[in-house]
């Protein structure tokens, strides 16, 4: 999960399962939704009349196309160009754009549920809201706190003794490690839960930053190793730039054994089952008897290993490097991962350098928003269900669920159309797509927060959420997979495909205008919400995807020459994206982000059936106020990525994120689709323009 939203298409995004579209009738769609019986109607906090799409009279704002481009041209300037031209990014954001938007009035949402809980605690849900609210809110009483919230873990520290000490104090609760060790889905057998161990997160968000040369780079360096030793001496620490100097070289040896982004992706690479007697020698250095001892795993039989070379080099480090260079390093991440819950002195050190400088951002956001992300942190499933009670509607539950039968009827047609595809593979894949399943609005079985302990003291609520979560992870490490669970909440702006449980999941937050409005033009709901529906789906089978089966396992169900034909067109899109450059000299790493490009254009292809095959049922779609149908629905699947970004933001999404920019998510993308030539007429002259023979067809 990330902590800043770079796109809603979030998560290792892939889904579908299967069924013969020209032989059996697709059922209905089971749409999993716990949040309750719909509320009658949606308020809407933007004041949209009752009974009209909230942008323009279909769901389109016109106002923000610019004429003057020529669509072939420049699809998303022509779309948003207008818009773009007279929109300033806030002091507080790296970005702005439809996407954010909503993620602010999700965020008055739930501060409005945080005041009312704080006026009415009563019940155990709100006396928890507001207890955390209340205690992040309370400026006064953190500031009187001062560093000693900090002190009996500093003390835990500087008493490590031995390398087993400093293995079982990376194991609590609060303390950085550079191991990381999770409970996940087992990939090859996905209804068991295995000990998944792979490198941990260092202090600057992307590798990149530690290695590329050029003056960008260095000066993120040292700006990073100043704060570093500005963090030491807010905390009374003396000599703190000579231990920044060996933490800055401890990260930076590290960052080179780390595995890239790209890397990351594979999911065969990363599954390295061990057993227990084997790990030791396996990866050697590291503690693992008392690490996975005090994290209440003594009784793991295998451990799964991700980026195993990089674990190994790990291990070296402990096993070698000195202890007092580990704890500088465990003070100094101590301290920066939890500065937000402390004195403003370092809240400010902390905004310095990794909002303005990593984000250029030159403002601090509201302290009520922060606190919103706080709430939705620790507490986020307790607001989920109250925010579900009034951001949820019965006519929004029937429109996507006729949406989400419609996308799964377009992919069975595409695959079984699929000419690229055996006879062997399309039967796999329609079984997979068959097996799918889609949840929206909120989670059948929320979490039971009964065990948080709930505390005045902002930075104690942030160790306790670590130990809730964790806590909640091992007692079921025994048991099933529980395929209810969701890893987002209610009111996030965002969704995501697991290829382990085979589900795509649509918190309510997402589901709002421009992406879905219920009282929008059909087209503009198939070409927002429908190709993100679409691209969800599509991640089961992108590159990653598709080496997962119906039931989520693990396992490769395709024969070769249909694997290699699906490996031609995907380096096609990756050569495409390559090509492209943002900022000067740093360009789309066209294989980092090709799960996501293949989810797009399997998503916009899906989509655009699944909208003809709507109009086949209501009615072939009238010219409205000059645009054909298809031209509101590609207009439509412009605006949802409506996006302005901050250089310095832009910059870390492309070394590391495998998400595009928002606007090669448009450009990037229509340009490899028939349709979208014939509604907009482009010719040979117009700059998008690409021969037939090199557009990328995913189905």
């Amino acid at each position: 999960m990330t902590k800043t939203r770079i796109s809603r298409a979030f998560h290792r995004a892939l889904v579908p399962a299967a069924a013969l579209a020209t032989a059996l009738t697709l059922p209905a769609v089971a749409i999993a939704q716990d949040a309750g019986t719909p509320a009658a109607a949606a308020p809407d906090a933007a004041g949209k009349e009752p009974g009209k799409p909230r942008y323009g009279s279909l769901g389109i704002e016109t106002g923000n196309m610019n004429r003057d481009i020529a669509p072939g041209d420049d699809f998303f300037a022509y779309t948003e160009g207008n818009w773009a031209d007279h929109t300033s990014i806030p002091a507080d954001k790296t970005r702005i754009g439809y996407n954010y938007d909503l993620e602010d009035t999700a965020a008055e949402d739930v501060r409005k549920i945080a005041e009312q809980a704080v006026a009415h605690p009563d019940t155990p849900a709100a006396q928890r809201i507001a207890k955390v609210w209340t205690a992040w809110m309370d400026e006064a009483a953190i500031a009187a706190r001062g560093v000693t919230t900090l002190q009996p873990l500093v003390a835990r520290i500087a008493a490590v003794k031995t390398r087993a000490d400093l293995a079982a104090l990376m194991a609590e609760p609060g303390f950085a490690s550079t191991v990381d060790i999770g409970i996940i889905p087992d990939p090859k057998e996905p209804m068991r839960h295995v000990v998944a161990v792979g490198q941990g997160r260092l202090g600057l968000p992307v590798r990149d930053y530690y290695l590329e040369q050029g003056e960008k780079y260095d000066t993120v360096r040292k700006a990073y190793q100043d704060y570093i030793a500005q963090i030491f001496t807010l905390a009374g620490v003396s000599d703190g730039a000579q231990r920044a100097a060996g933490i800055m070289a401890l990260e930076t040896a590290l960052a080179r054994d780390y595995w890239t982004p790209e890397r990351e992706r594979d999911p065969i690479a990363n599954y390295n089952p061990v057993l227990r007697p084997r790990l030791h020698a396996y990866a050697p250095g590291i503690a693992w008897d008392t690490m996975l001892a005090k994290l209440g795993l003594a009784q793991a039989r295998q451990v799964v290993v991700g980026q195993p070379s990089a674990v190994r080099a790990i291990g070296q480090h402990l096993d070698h490097d000195p202890i007092g260079l580990w704890q500088d390093y465990l003070v100094f991440r101590l301290i920066s991962d939890h500065a937000t819950f402390l004195p403003a002195a370092f809240d400010d050190a902390h905004f310095a350098f990794y909002d303005r400088m990593l984000g250029g951002v030159t403002a601090p956001l509201p302290r009520w928003k922060r606190g919103v992300d706080v709430l939705n942190r620790e507490l986020g499933q307790d607001v989920g269900q109250l925010y579900l009670k009034t951001h949820w509607s019965a006519d929004a539950d029937a429109q996507m669920g006729e949406l989400l039968d419609d996308l799964k009827a377009a992919y069975a047609d595409r695959i079984g159309q699929a000419s690229w595809m055996d006879a062997p593979t399309r039967a796999a894949a329609l079984t997979k797509l068959s097996q799918f399943e889609a949840r929206v609005a909120g989670p059948k079985n929320p979490i039971d927060y009964s065990d948080f302990q709930a505390s005045d003291d902002p930075f104690a609520n942030a160790i306790e959420n670590q130990r809730f979560s964790w806590a909640r992870q091992v007692r079921q490490f025994a048991g099933p997979v529980d395929r209810t669970y969701w890893w987002m909440n209610p009111q996030t702006v965002n969704a995501y495909y697991n290829s382990q449980t085979n589900q795509i999941t649509f918190p309510a937050a997402e589901l709002q205008p421009p992406f879905f409005d219920p009282e929008a033009d059909a087209a503009v709901n198939y070409g927002a919400a429908g190709a993100t529906i679409g691209h969800e789906m599509g991640h089961g089978f992108d590159d990653d995807g598709r080496q997962f089966d119906g039931l989520g396992r693990l396992r490769d169900w395709w024969t070769k020459v249909s694997a290699d034909k699906f490996k031609a067109h995907a380096e096609a899109l990756v050569k495409q994206f390559d090509a492209y450059e943002p900022l000067p000299g740093v360009h789309v790493k066209g294989a980092l982000t090709l799960g996501e490009n293949l989810a797009d254009l399997g998503g916009l292809e899906a989509a655009y059936l699944a909208y003809h095959r709507y109009l086949k049922r209501h009615g072939e779609a009238e010219t409205i106020d000059g645009m054909t149908g298809d031209q509101r629905f590609f207009l439509a699947f412009a605006q949802s990525w409506q996006f302005k970004v901050r250089d310095e933001a832009l910059r870390e999404q492309l070394l590391a994120d495998p998400h595009s920019p928002d606007n090669l998510r448009v450009n990037g993308i229509v340009r490899n689709f028939d349709p979208w030539y014939d509604a907009f007429e482009v010719k040979p002259e117009n700059k998008l323009y690409l021969p037939p023979d090199q557009r990328v067809r995913v189905w």
